[in-house]
């Protein structure tokens, strides 16, 4: 067998694969990792054959479905994920055959409805129902302390204690534990008991996840991240440099429009000398009347360079091929000591 497992922060997912046939699964893969992945597959040789998530992730983003639109390979999750985008949707003890590898789903709710392990030969891949140490927690959407108690007490603590155990999160480094070793040393197996264990979850009082309402309507829906529009916006345009700019306002270039698509607070306190306002949020409706002609060239400019990156991509859709974002924002414009114009007027 054939495994990889690849930190991305505290996250862990896990690449696994069959030597004889070159096929391969990924295990909760992030959204930032892709491109590793699929360097780990071809130093391989493998093929992915299935692209797996223990559970509806809500601390970071899933590239499953990314993945699967770049491979043409299915996305599996247990059958109770409310995610519309499923392509094979597993119960409790069915299997996926891996060319000789064999993966037995466990079905595993309580840090989420849809949380299910996986069991392969002398391993177990615990998702966020067992950490290392701790599990997963139960005061998110779909979480349920007293159904989590039951699926460890009466599920995946019931394998064999020689099981060792890779979990979606790890934050000291620690590469796997047993099953044994959780049972005699996780303090909060140490609640065995229902109400106990249900008791000292409710009242763990834990900070919530970074992004946790992005992540979760991402993953649930397969929408896109505010990072993934912005990278594909990004793909998508070409960019001024500030000191091209600077250049282009000291040779009085008359060719140039410069475009602030920041809100007029902000465009009063400072701007590109010459710049034409048209927020962001009235481009669409307004940018036939301000921009009458769609061969000119358009640098659109904003405080960061994000709202502009996307502003670009929307007028180059829209069929001003001339439109460029400016490589960085006002505020570095700003920082740099170039020319800004003060008020309403250009």
């Amino acid at each position: 067998m054939i495994f990889e497992s690849i930190s991305s922060g505290g996250c862990r997912s896990y690449l696994l694969g069959c030597e004889e046939t070159c096929a391969a699964a990924l295990i909760d893969p992030e959204l930032s990792q892709i491109d590793r992945y699929n360097a780990l597959a071809a130093r391989h040789g493998l093929r992915f054959r299935y692209l797996i998530d223990t559970h509806t992730h809500a601390d970071h983003f899933s590239a499953t479905r990314q993945l699967a639109s770049q491979l043409d390979v299915p996305v599996v999750m247990h059958r109770a994920s409310p995610a519309p985008f499923i392509d094979l949707r597993l119960e409790g003890g069915d299997l996926l055959v891996i060319g000789h590898l064999r993966l037995q789903s466990l079905y595993t709710p309580g840090h989420t409805i849809d949380s299910m392990c996986l069991c392969l030969e002398d391993r177990v891949f615990t998702g966020d129902t067992l950490l290392i140490g701790a599990t997963g927690r139960t005061d998110l959407p779909s979480g349920d302390a007293g159904a989590l108690h039951e699926s460890l007490f009466e599920g995946v603590l019931k394998l064999d204690p020689a099981l060792k155990i890779f979990p979606a999160h790890e934050y000291k480094g620690r590469s796997h534990s047993t099953i044994g070793q959780e049972l005699a040393e996780n303090p909060r197996l140490q609640k065995r008991e229902r109400g106990a264990f249900i008791e000292m979850m409710q009242g763990l009082n834990l900070t919530m996840p970074t992004h946790v309402t992005e992540a979760l309507r991402t993953n649930m829906s397969g929408g896109k991240t505010v990072a993934q529009m912005l990278s594909d916006a990004a793909a998508s345009v070409p960019f001024m440099s500030m000191a091209q700019l600077k250049a282009g306002i000291e040779g009085h270039r008359n060719d140039l429009i410069v475009l602030d698509v920041r809100e007029r607070d902000a465009y009063e306190s400072g701007h590109v000398p010459g710049a034409l306002h048209l927020p962001r949020g009235q481009l669409e409706l307004r940018v036939n009347e301000e921009l009458k002609d769609p061969t000119r060239r358009i640098l659109v400019c904003c405080e960061f360079g994000r709202i502009s990156t996307l502003a670009t991509a929307t007028l180059r859709t829209m069929g001003f091929l001339g439109a460029v974002a400016l490589d960085g924002g006002i505020k570095a414009w700003r920082e740099a000591g170039y020319p800004l114009s003060i008020g309403k007027e250009p």
